[in-house]
């Protein structure tokens, strides 16, 4: 027989629940429409070639690292074979530097006939053989930031040639655009001139990155025009890089939070993981708050040469989880203290992420304590939760009362993930 007690304190669990479900459910009315396509309902993954191999077009001289259906090749083979493919990296995405330098007899765009001696839809075919999408860049402008041929005044041709090609995504940059006008019209008309053809391409816009310097943009208006988009500088392969996207972003999320949700997400550039210039602690940072942000997770590395260390980090199934989490939430800086950040995202199930990311540059780990009690709009805890750590090594911390104090020790430009359930 159960005891009045116990029932009471079940009603008591009862009414939590059922508020911090209300509140959830409240919270995730989305306030803006996004792009009618049925793509991006988590953010995109996959590889993309320019941070690491740039406007390499010297096959001569650098065969293994130039631009060319060869280096794309050997990425698809790679990605099936070292399980990539099935910890959710799907697109294989080609940046600048792939056209000839004029277009054909129709107006349309060719890729370098020496270094894709197959052609764009060649290159398609194998990929897809592999079970993966292919992704491709063009931009808005006159000409690519590369000087390549540009999109201006060849929108429905350059989207009927992609989708024939049966290309799967489309990074379209905005140089050499020559008024904003032009800029907002060119990603609009590109976005529904894709969406005209009929096949499905995933629309990866840099319009409010060109936007910033004129005024604030509409990211209402963006939304409903492309699946994600860039709002700050291209990433580098070094801490200060990685920081200066973080501060941007925490700075301002009062703008660019909200919006952000299936079918449209904020992306904060690729993941420079396994590269040169970040430190352990650093590319754990980077991870797990492009987790917390719900960011793309577009690699750019090279993935014949990466380390165990650094393919097991971007494997983390726990960590993709909470990027590719279906409640869609962009995750947001909670507070700044004592050189510490403490960052919180929802998660479905009433569950939370939490990353805690050490300021400090100099001297050695550091501990901060923080409140469960303030963490998850007051309810991530509310009455009691059990928390796992997930970065920078997974362990199960335990269960933790309303009034718990949790304890972490941070690495200098480190940061530790934690995941709470109910």
């Amino acid at each position: 027989m159960v005891t009045g007690k116990l029932m009471k304190l079940g009603q008591r669990l009862g009414c939590v629940l059922a508020l911090s479900v209300l509140a959830l459910v409240l919270w995730s009315v989305p306030g803006t429409k996004a792009l009618d396509n049925g793509l991006a309902m988590t953010p995109t993954m996959g590889w993309l070639h320019w941070e690491r191999f740039m406007c390499n077009v010297d096959c001569t001289e650098e065969p293994d690292s130039c631009i060319s259906e060869q280096l794309f090749m050997q990425m698809a083979d790679l990605m099936v074979s070292d399980g990539w493919k099935d910890a959710g990296y799907q697109y294989l995405c080609i940046d600048d530097c792939w056209m000839a330098p004029t277009r054909d007899s129709k107006g349309r765009l060719q890729a370098d006939p020496e270094r894709f001696p197959g052609g764009i839809h060649h290159l398609a075919n194998y990929v897809h053989s592999k079970g993966l999408k292919l992704g491709i860049y063009a931009d808005v402008g006159q000409k690519t930031c590369a000087g390549y041929p540009g999109s201006f005044g060849y929108y429905d041709i350059d989207a009927k040639t992609f989708a024939d090609w049966e290309v799967d995504l489309l990074k379209f940059d905005g140089c050499f655009c020559d008024s904003v006008k032009h800029l907002a019209d060119g990603y609009k008309h590109m976005s529904l001139a894709l969406n005209r053809t009929g096949r499905s391409i995933v629309y990866s816009c840099e319009w409010p990155l060109y936007l910033w310097p004129f005024h604030k943009p509409n990211y209402t208006e963006i939304r409903q025009y492309c699946n994600h988009w860039r709002n700050f500088g291209d990433i580098f392969d070094s801490w200060q890089s990685v920081k200066g996207i973080l501060d941007w972003s925490s700075s301002n999320q009062d703008t660019i939070v909200d919006v952000a949700g299936p079918g449209g997400w904020n992306d904060p550039d690729m993941l420079v993981i396994g590269n040169f210039g970040l430190s352990w602690d650093q590319q754990v940072t980077q991870m797990a708050l492009w987790a917390i942000m719900a960011a793309p997770l577009l690699m750019s590395n090279d993935l014949r040469h990466i380390s165990p260390q650094a393919k097991a980090l971007l494997q983390d199934k726990d960590v993709i989880a909470i990027n590719q989490d279906i409640l869609g939430k962009q995750g947001y800086l909670l507070r700044k203290e004592d050189k510490f950040e403490v960052w919180e995202r929802p998660l479905s199930n009433l569950a939370w992420a939490v990353a805690i990311r050490s300021l400090r540059e100099i001297g050695g780990p550091h501990s901060h304590t923080i409140s469960v009690a303030t963490l998850g709009r007051a309810a991530a805890c509310n009455p009691a939760c059990l928390i796992t750590q997930l970065l920078p090594v997974k362990k199960e911390l335990g269960l933790f009362e309303w009034t718990s104090a949790l304890k972490m020790q941070i690495n200098p430009t480190g940061t530790v993930l934690v995941r709470i359930k109910k």
